[in-house]
C-alpha cells in the first residue's frame, strides 16, 4: 500500500521544524495570525498532478513511492510545472538551475519524521486518508482562488 503526507493543521504550532530539516526548502508553514492557525504547507503529491499534465518532455513522473518529481534526464527547465501548480508547491532553484519539489526524501520525509506535534504525518494511503487528503487540498484551493 503506497503511503501519503497528510497534515493535521490543528496540531500545528508555528515552530519550523519542518521548513528546517526539508532538504529541498518544499515546505513552508504559513501563519495566520488573526485566529492563531498554522499550516503547514508543501507538495501533495497529487493523484491528478497538473504538473505531470503540462511538462511538454514528460519529465515529471511518479517514482515508486508515489511521489511525483521532475526527471532531471528529461526536464529542459522550461519552469511550466511551477506555473501549473495550483498550490505552488514547485519552484526553480537559479542556483541549481533545476525544478525542486519535494521528492518525499526516497519515502521517508523527514518533515512528517521530525514533527514533534504530528502536524505532517506519512500514513497509509488508505481510501479514508486519501479522502482527507482530497479535502484539505480542495479547501488549499478555494483559498488560493478567493486570494487571487
Amino acid at each position: 500500500m503506497n503511503k501519503i503526507l497528510t497534515i493535521f493543521p490543528e496540531n500545528c504550532v508555528n515552530c519550523g521544524t519542518c521548513e528546517a530539516v526539508c532538504p529541498n526548502a518544499g515546505v513552508d508553514v504559513i501563519h495566520f495570525d488573526e485566529v492563531e492557525v498554522s499550516v503547514p504547507v508543501m507538495c501533495l503529491q497529487c493523484e491528478d498532478a497538473a504538473c505531470m499534465k503540462i511538462c511538454p518532455k514528460g519529465a515529471i513522473i511518479r517514482d515508486e513511492n508515489g511521489a511525483v518529481i521532475p526527471d532531471p534526464k528529461k526536464c529542459i527547465a522550461c519552469k511550466m510545472c511551477v506555473s501549473a501548480c495550483p498550490f505552488g508547491n514547485i519552484s526553480f532553484s537559479q542556483a541549481k538551475k533545476k525544478i525542486v519539489k519535494c521528492n518525499l526524501c526516497g519515502g521517508n520525509p523527514r518533515c512528517a519524521k521530525y514533527c514533534p506535534n504530528r502536524a505532517i504525518q506519512y500514513v497509509d494511503g488508505t481510501e479514508g486518508n486519501i479522502e482527507k487528503k482530497r479535502v484539505v487540498a480542495s479547501k488549499f484551493k478555494e483559498l488560493f482562488v478567493e486570494a487571487r
